[in-house]
């Protein structure tokens, strides 16, 4: 019989060049339907996404991020005989990209804690080269000689540690024992280390605003961002949003009457806001999906944000750049791997540079850092604080 005439060669796209990959679409398209294959590829994509994001981010029934809990929970406390006295050596493991290890490191900036009584190691985000979880040390770190976190969790753990290795974590080195990886209780812990600002970030007549806040934020605000990220369903997304975004407001409402979050001196409360607050435009309103709100849309959180970091010492807390590259190597949420380019380090200083002389006089002419006295305790005037 006759030989069916060979199938023409496709056009070269306009302009020169094959820009258009293998062409599966238009070669196969008498064999198999766009349909199928464009809903099988999807299907597949999906699976493996799904597994991956279970694989960082553990998942509920409902598609819902549920993070797991501090493996390590104790605290450094100033009464006589405790686990983990106020007197002791500690290590602080954090990595700038991670909000939880900001925080951390925020309380230990504004405190003044010593060296001698607190030695932060810092890490790297590279899950490629770690052996368990994603951080490693550039150097072999000074006290267990580890090449990543999980050499520290081992060396703290007789016959090897089982389970997430995760910062920041705090260390006793005399006792060579692991005290937390929990960040809510490490900032706890170090209200106790000796301070070089004497700065109170709980004081007595904004404890009950402070605890409060700190609560809602950390749920409201801090996990959430997380949870509208890793969601694997669209009502898990949905429901995330929606506490995220009204909590956001609730503090914005908030900071309309007072200068810093739990009254007009800044407390933990600010601590534990300000990690997502400077990543939320950067990182989370595109890459988490949390679009609803924009930082820099929200004048009264701006404000406040550029306060925080005219702060002595917070703004060398945070290397915007590292943050943002971290984020966008997360695989299961950027497979391609492309980070954005900008706002610059330079954008951004300029940015926070602009304070409001409004938000100042919010203070009512409170110390915008509360000092503790030379014995320990905190002066102060009777000043209202504000729970939510």
């Amino acid at each position: 019989g006759a030989r069916r005439a060979p199938r023409a060669a496709l056009p070269p796209f306009p302009g020169g060049g094959n820009t258009g990959g293998v062409r599966l679409l238009e070669w196969g398209g008498a064999l198999l339907p766009q349909g199928p294959l464009v809903s099988a590829t999807k299907a597949a994509w999906r699976t493996a996404w799904e597994t991956l994001m279970r694989e960082l981010a553990p998942q509920d029934a409902a598609g819902s991020y549920a993070r797991p809990e501090a493996s390590f929970s104790g605290e450094v406390e100033a009464t006589p005989g405790a686990r983990f006295p106020a007197a002791g050596r500690y290590a602080l493991y954090v990595g700038n990209a991670c909000p939880w290890c900001h925080r951390v490191a925020l309380a230990a900036a504004l405190r003044g804690v010593p060296q001698q009584s607190l030695q932060l190691v810092h890490a790297t985000d590279d899950p490629e080269r770690a052996s368990r979880g994603g951080w490693v040390f550039e150097a072999p770190e000074p006290h267990f000689n580890a090449r990543d976190l999980r050499e520290v969790y081992d060396e703290l753990t007789p016959g090897g540690y089982l389970g997430r290795c995760t910062a920041p974590l705090l260390v006793d080195l005399d006792r060579r024992r692991a005290v937390s990886n929990d960040s809510a209780g490490i900032v706890r812990s170090l209200r106790h280390l000796p301070s070089t600002t004497r700065v109170e970030l709980h004081p007595p007549h904004l404890r009950s605003a402070c605890d409060a806040w700190c609560v809602k934020i950390q749920k409201g605000v801090n996990a959430a961002v997380y949870r509208v990220g890793f969601a694997t369903s669209q009502a898990a997304h949905d429901a995330a949003s929606v506490e995220l975004y009204a909590a956001l407001d609730a503090v914005e409402a908030q900071l309309a009457s007072t200068r810093f979050v739990a009254g007009n001196s800044v407390s933990e409360a600010d601590v534990f806001l300000l990690p997502t607050i400077l990543r939320y435009d950067i990182a989370y309103a595109g890459l988490f999906k949390c679009s609803g709100r924009s930082i820099r849309a929200m004048p009264n959180l701006s404000g406040w944000l550029n306060e925080m970091m005219a702060l002595p010492g917070v703004k060398a807390t945070f290397d915007a750049n590292s943050a943002r590259t971290s984020y966008y190597n997360l695989f299961p949420l950027n497979p391609s791997g492309i980070v954005p380019f900008g706002p610059t380090a330079q954008e951004l200083d300029a940015e926070w540079s602009r304070l409001c002389d409004a938000r100042a006089a919010l203070g009512g002419g409170e110390p915008t850092l509360w000092m503790g006295t030379a014995e320990g305790k905190t002066a102060h005037d009777g000043a209202e604080a504000s729970s939510p």
